[in-house]
């Protein structure tokens, strides 16, 4: 049974919404207790397999361990697959800073896999009215973010013949706005603090906000592309941080004639000083940017990675390590391809035989080419490229 919105909120200690995650006493958080809090449910073995299964492809490492870790109604998306009906894919970006950092990137390289293997339109939202409100920035200043934003996700690799990015200054209105409308009316003032935890010093202007995020999961909000199809399912790759806006829009979705969005939702990518929750923007020691280079990237893991190693070198031979706590160990297992080599230090690593400035040095070398292979990519993306996924225009291989 799906939890209604706001059920169960305040009951926890660990405060997660799309604005703040705490965990209890400073630890981790307990995704456990997330999923019994929201009302989601675990994704298990089974539906890993059967993506493998419809779409031919090996399922995405952030699939395979665990990183996409819970979901609302995934498996009838894949039951309508399976029939041979159709879905589309929405993700979106609050564009607060010049920069992503790879926890920023994690949504975005999980749904162009999920494009590629499921061959489906894709809609991104930058809500850059939310970040102008929430983070004090200018309306021109949250427009420029949006578009340096846009060049990063591009870079990701997307389709453009099945992508549409917008913008929320650029882009509401028309049939969009009616579905705001519609959506706002549904929702009492008493359900949305329930739900988002405003408070009497929050402005109106963030208060009448969520609706903006929630009716993307519509198809009729976007009707130059999915005119006519109504009916359309949603899928909603994201973290769980963004729950709250769904669990709200699933509640409205039928009361207005809709089909209710599916989620499918990662945990946090930890900071560098540990796993207390997600990196954090305001401190550019807790992550690793896009931005960063080879000699930065270098520094930041050696001085500020949190490792799980021993204090000598002879306890560590003795004890091993604590992999639950150890953050290179942790960022491989987001970044590191290879299951095999992922297994082999895990063991090695774990019994002592495996130092942590050699597991540094892999991870160094792993997102230093990642993060290379990023910056290679985003300097070919030129303006008239984001133009393009910017356009309001029909989507010519949507579906092929």
């Amino acid at each position: 049974m799906e939890k209604r919105e706001g059920e169960g909120e305040g009951e926890e200690e660990q405060v997660v919404n799309p604005w703040t995650v705490s965990a209890k006493g400073g630890g981790k958080i307990d995704y456990d207790k997330l999923i019994d809090q929201f009302g989601c449910q675990r994704i298990d073995q089974s539906l890993v397999d059967r993506i493998h299964r419809l779409t031919s492809r090996a399922p995405h490492v952030f699939l395979r361990r665990g990183v996409f870790f819970a979901h609302r109604d995934l498996s009838e998306i894949l039951d309508a697959y399976e029939r041979g009906e159709k879905f589309y894919l929405y993700t979106g970006r609050g564009p607060s800073s010049e920069a992503l950092h790879l926890g920023h990137l994690i949504p975005f390289m999980f749904t162009k896999y999920l494009q590629e293997a499921f061959k489906v339109p894709l809609v991104i939202q930058l809500t850059d009215d939310e970040k102008c409100m929430w983070k004090n920035l200018t309306v021109e200043e949250s427009q420029r973010l949006a578009r340096e934003n846009a060049k990063d996700i591009i870079a990701c690799g997307f389709d453009v013949t099945r992508t549409f990015i917008f913008s929320d200054f650029d882009y509401v209105g028309g049939a969009f706005y009616k579905n705001m409308v519609k959506v706002g009316k549904c929702v009492t003032y008493n359900k949305v603090v329930g739900i988002f935890g405003f408070t009497g010093e929050d402005h109106i202007g963030k208060v009448s906000f969520p609706p903006v995020q929630a009716v993307p999961s519509f198809p009729s909000s976007f009707p130059h592309l999915f005119g006519g199809q109504d009916n359309l399912r949603c899928l909603i790759p994201c973290a769980i941080d963004q729950d709250p806006y769904f669990r709200m829009t699933r509640d409205v979705a039928p009361r207005i004639g809709y089909q209710k969005p599916a989620l499918i939702e990662s945990s946090f990518f930890p900071a560098m000083q540990g796993e207390t929750g997600k990196m954090s923007a305001s401190d550019p020691n807790s992550a690793i940017y896009v931005t960063d280079s080879a000699k930065e990237i270098k520094n930041k893991i050696n001085r500020y990675a949190f490792s799980g190693g021993q204090d000598s070198i002879e306890k560590h031979r003795e004890l091993g390590a604590n992999l639950e706590v150890d953050i290179p160990f942790k960022y491989l297992s987001f970044f590191l391809d290879d299951d095999a080599k992922l297994e082999e230090i895990r063991k090695e690593y774990g019994a002592g035989r495996m130092l942590t400035g050699e597991v540094k040095q892999l991870l160094i070398q792993v997102l230093t080419e990642l993060v290379e292979r990023h910056r290679r990519a985003r300097a070919a993306v030129t303006d008239e490229m984001v133009g393009a996924f910017m356009a309001v225009r029909p989507l010519p291989n949507m579906f092929n």
